[in-house]
């Protein structure tokens, strides 16, 4: 049998694109200078679904703000950000996500410009361009989610949290710390 080719399943409508201004330039000199963010579900209990939404400093890598939530909705998006100022009231930062609804809607533009930040999207159909965030769901996914089984919503929140503090506090050192004498 011929697989047909796939095609983007993604509709760009309304008004809140950004260009893709990151560009794949995934280093920043400096603190709060360029943050990516996306949103990534996870299964717990019997198929039901979780959804976590994290922000990422290209700077250093380091996890800034997240959420976890049942529901995959604005109010997801938007505690997150709010998170991520809360802790860093004066950034500045380009910001990076997909053309998710709840990055092009009124609520986030509006509150990204309020907070003086640079908007930037990926282009319809190229994960690469948020390849970092990518790839930090990928780190968590096979280091603190495969292989583990989750009960309920609290056992998986639990996980998500402990994982979040070794990968930001811990993930690094251990491995400076497993590297053999020079």
């Amino acid at each position: 049998m011929i697989r047909r080719p796939r095609h983007s399943c993604t509709i760009a409508h309304g008004k809140n694109y950004e260009p893709n201004l990151l560009n794949r330039n995934f280093t920043a000199n400096h603190q709060n200078e360029k943050w990516v963010t996306d949103v990534t579900y996870l299964t717990y209990g019997n198929g039901q679904k979780a959804y976590l939404s994290a922000i990422k400093d290209l700077y250093n890598g380091e996890i800034i703000s997240y959420v976890v939530s049942q529901r995959n909705d604005n109010p997801l998006v938007m505690n997150t950000i709010k998170q991520a100022f809360k802790l860093n009231p004066t950034a500045k930062p380009l910001i990076h996500s997909d053309r998710g609804f709840q990055y092009t809607s009124k609520q986030y533009a509006s509150f990204t410009a309020e907070h003086g930040v640079i908007r930037s999207m990926s282009r319809v159909g190229k994960c690469i361009d948020n390849a970092p965030m990518e790839s930090f769901w990928s780190h968590y996914k096979d280091e603190g989610y495969y292989g583990y089984e989750f009960k309920t919503y609290e056992e998986l929140v639990s996980s998500i949290d402990w994982y979040m503090y070794f990968y930001n506090y811990q993930r690094f050192q251990t491995k400076l710390n497993s590297l053999p004498p020079v």
